[in-house]
């Protein structure tokens, strides 16, 4: 039987698909852009900042509550349901939006009277940032379900951490694009959200393809393979040989035959040893190796790893059902599962409350005792502010993949003691903001709160694939991903009414004059220009957030590093036995 070719880990269309990976998850995280036009939409529609949050949490609910639906179908049918639905989604969102914004209040033609913006024109805009939300997240579960089983274990981390770092560079790349074209023009800003964030997709439905593995990564690390090339490992195996030592057996053709036809009665049972079966290249009397002595003396059959459970459409690999494999009602029931959960839904909570308010946050900062108030330069600091989230989100994204594969491969530690350092970024973060008076030093929490958040949504992902398994990765992330609704809705809420609060008739400073007040851009009741007291509550709030998620994961590391040294032992007393 002649051995499948399978694309090299390096080659050329693994890495178009990395590319236009990348390139989908760039057009899906333009959820983080919308503090960079909300305080402009609040203007012109007269929107309080709790209306404002309500519209940016749709948006979020869009992302984080389709997560599960869009996993199992990327897990059953792969990423073209979820490219067109993205495609959809993220035009006609922004689309709305946009017309919303242009149309403006019914009546404004007498200043003096405020106008009110209708109650069902309100719930359309939500409807249309959640749109937004569910085509993005689309776009995300695609280009992460691809890559995932694209690349071995030994490079998932990194390879996911890049393309999901297009998700976090989104909103600076856009707001860049905006702010260089058509500076100061909200809804050009909105037509480029449109257009630009849908095309990607279209370039996804051509070019998200599934890649076999080669076939000696497939065997060594055990990442999804055909069936076909399962088969051939065992009987052709890599062409190279690995490892042999004193036990292992000898086989020509006929014996390997008579072995298959004789184990294919043998029950499969499941364990983490895993067997190798190699072949010397270039003789004329093929032999196999086997090295697969198992716990229980039993060796795994050829056919038993032939029989795995295959996929209906063409598109999917086969899934690899070595290592763990928990979902549906059994993830319900995982411990980890619910650690994991409330680690996010803390740390979310806190990026997502900080994401969606930091334009109002650097307004209030700006506005502060400031008599030269300019709306113009207001904007430019939250675009300041928007830019350093971004960026710092895609580079924490990067570097917390290679970080969590050097911790396992070169330390021998497991991924989850990263997950301390992710806690101890946003907290730090999170102090920074409480301690800063001056805008123009803002930038420094924004960078420290991005980097943070983009290593959490870079390093979770693998660390769930490590616990749960690769065959339901996709559906398995989508019910992690539903942890932001719970801290995201709690936290931005509570900023939003906080915030209103202190900008209620008579609360803010007296030091504001009147005409200050109109200069913002806002109305009076809906703007506050007191400064850091305007949301320090809401920063007390995370702050503990933030601890307590910290308490998380120093115990799950520290129960992980336990887990690793028993299990090294317990293997070093099998091997011990096994040469005796």
């Amino acid at each position: 039987m002649a051995q499948p070719h399978h694309p090299r880990l390096l080659s050329t269309p693994r890495l178009v698909t990395f590319v236009v990976s990348i390139l989908v998850a760039l057009g899906s995280g333009t959820n983080y852009v919308f503090s960079a036009y909300a305080p402009q939409l609040g203007s012109r529609l007269r929107i309080s900042h709790t209306q404002l949050n309500i519209i940016g949490l749709a948006g979020n609910v869009g992302v984080y509550s389709t997560a599960p639906i869009w996993g199992r179908i990327a897990d059953l049918k792969g990423p073209r349901m979820l490219l067109c639905i993205a495609f959809v989604g993220l035009l006609l969102g922004y689309s709305g939006i946009r017309h919303i914004y242009d149309a403006g209040l019914p009546t404004q033609a007498d200043s003096s009277t405020k106008a009110a913006l209708p109650g069902l024109t309100f719930w359309i805009l939500a409807f249309c940032n959640f749109l937004s939300g569910v085509g993005g997240n689309g776009g995300l579960c695609s280009a992460l379900n691809v890559t995932a089983r694209n690349f071995p274990d030994s490079h998932r981390a990194a390879a996911t951490g890049i393309v999901i770092s297009g998700f976090g560079l989104s909103a600076f790349f856009f707001s860049t694009i905006a702010h260089t074209l058509f500076p100061g023009n909200t809804s050009d800003f909105l037509l480029v959200l449109a257009l630009g964030t849908s095309i990607p997709m279209v370039l996804g439905l051509f070019f998200l393809r599934y890649i076999p593995l080669p076939a000696t990564t497939t065997a060594l690390e055990h990442g999804p393979a055909s069936a076909e090339e399962q088969e051939s490992l065992v009987i052709h195996g890599p062409p190279e040989v690995e490892r042999a030592n004193s036990r292992t057996r000898l086989l020509s053709p006929a014996a390997v035959e008579t072995e298959v036809a004789d184990e294919e009665e043998v029950p499969h049972v499941h364990h983490q040893q895993v067997s190798s079966h190699f072949q010397f290249p270039h003789t004329r009397n093929s032999v196999e190796m086997s090295v697969s002595p198992t716990r229980d003396g039993h060796r795994r059959s050829a056919s038993a790893r032939t029989r795995r459970s295959r996929s209906k459409s063409k598109e999917i690999p086969v899934k690899d059902v070595d290592g763990p494999n928990i979902h549906g009602k059994a993830l319900a029931f995982a411990p980890d599962f619910w650690l994991l959960f409330c680690f996010m839904s803390l740390l979310s909570g806190t990026g997502l409350m900080y994401i969606n308010n930091v334009g109002s946050i650097s307004q209030a900062l700006f506005a502060q005792g400031n008599p030269d108030y300019d709306e113009t330069m207001a904007s430019q600091w939250q675009s300041v502010q928007v830019s350093a989230i971004s960026i710092t989100n895609c580079l924490g994204r990067i570097v917390i993949g290679f970080t969590a594969d050097f911790t396992k491969y070169s330390l021998q530690q497991q991924r989850s003691t990263c997950l301390t350092l992710v806690a101890a970024l946003l907290l730090v973060s999170q102090l920074a903001c409480l301690a800063i008076t001056d805008v123009s030093d803002l930038w420094k929490a924004s960078a420290l709160l991005g980097f943070g958040y983009g290593s959490m949504f870079g390093l979770v992902p693998t660390i769930a694939i490590e616990w749960f398994g690769l065959p339901h990765f996709s559906e398995n992330w989508g019910f992690l991903s539903l942890s932001p609704l719970l801290g995201g809705n709690l936290f931005s809420l509570a900023f939003g009414r906080n915030l209103d609060a202190h900008a209620s008739p008579g609360s803010p400073s007296t030091s504001q004059p009147a005409s200050l007040l109109r200069r913002a851009g806002l109305p009076a009741d809906a703007q506050c220009f007191d400064g850091r007291s305007c949301y320090e509550a809401s920063l007390h709030m995370t702050i503990a957030a933030c601890t307590a998620a910290l308490g998380i994961a120093i115990w799950l590391g520290v129960r992980d590093r336990r887990k690793l040294r028993e299990s090294a032992a317990s293997e070093r007393e099998v091997v011990w036995a096994e040469e005796n």
